[in-house]
């Protein structure tokens, strides 16, 4: 992963966890992008009504050493991007015709994708993929737009005959967290990382033993930080108007690359289970 790539998304993503001050200079960053590699420490401090030691601050929050490393990668990312690569999120509007919000979803979804491609960490990935591997069972905790994603989670590891269940609900998820042993892997979805249940879960489970994974937003929060495995993901901010679109669609995305990680590496024996659910299914659609 190229910190260059993505700086821009991880300004963008990370906005909601800074502090006001580091939220200053951020939101300043993301509305003058062009002219940012042109400042000076000092000018970029005296144009957001900050200081050189909170831009310094900020610098180091998203991982650089100093201000100097911080401005190549924006300069980086600002040379790597086309126009419409500049462009943000459109969210949808009131009114809009149909061939507009066919044109907006669509191009959503693929920013979505693209994005969180940038800020993922392939280490993780296979970290997670040798864990799955290795489990005795896996669990998914999610709620509301989450839990559809681990439905369709336990729909693709069930096939490769994983044992494995997803949790979508508070009452189930602390009864299976509390089932669960040392080499159980708990996966738990969650786009901001913060909702209560899930937190909940992720203790018992966690003090249980389980290997934790969690598939969240690119930010700071409780899950990220207890979890043993951090797979992020890019989205927009969420509205009103679009829900968890973005957020389901990068979900889906992590746990599509899962699945197909562990079926590759496992092929072998895993082959056998593909073909019988997929003749069983396909017997079904003749009948």
């Amino acid at each position: 992963m190229s910190i260059h790539d993505n700086i821009l998304i991880k300004i963008r993503d990370m906005k909601d966890s800074l502090t006001p001050v580091e939220k200053l200079v951020a939101n300043y960053i993301l509305e003058h992008l062009e002219d940012i590699p042109h400042l000076s420490i000092k000018q970029l401090a005296q144009l957001t009504n900050t200081s050189d030691a909170s831009v310094l601050r900020f610098c180091k929050t998203l991982g650089y050493s100093g201000y100097r490393g911080f401005i190549v990668s924006i300069s980086a990312s600002l040379g790597s991007m086309d126009e419409t690569e500049k462009d943000q999120y459109t969210d949808i509007q009131p009114g809009d015709e149909l061939p507009v919000i066919i044109s907006n979803i669509s191009r959503n979804n693929m920013k979505s994708i693209e994005d969180t491609l940038q800020v993922i960490d392939k280490n993780g990935i296979a970290r997670a993929v040798q864990v799955l591997r290795e489990s005795k069972r896996i669990a998914f905790f999610g709620i509301g737009a989450s839990g559809l994603v681990g439905i369709d989670a336990e729909q693709k590891f069930s096939r490769i005959n994983k044992m494995c269940h997803t949790y979508t609900d508070g009452h189930s998820q602390l009864t299976a967290a509390t089932l669960l042993e040392k080499n159980d892997v708990a996966i738990f979805i969650s786009n901001s990382g913060r909702t209560g249940e899930i937190l909940d879960a992720m203790e018992i489970a966690k003090k249980n033993g389980a290997c934790i994974i969690a598939i969240t937003k690119y930010t700071k929060s409780e899950l990220a930080d207890k979890a043993n495995i951090v797979l992020s993901i890019s989205t927009p901010e969420m509205t009103i108007r679009s829900g968890a679109m973005g957020s389901r669609i990068a979900m889906l995305t992590v746990i599509d690359i899962l699945f197909a990680g562990v079926a590759s590496a496992e092929y072998k024996s895993v082959k056998k289970y593909l073909a019988k659910t997929h003749d069983i299914i396909a017997s079904k659609h003749r009948n």
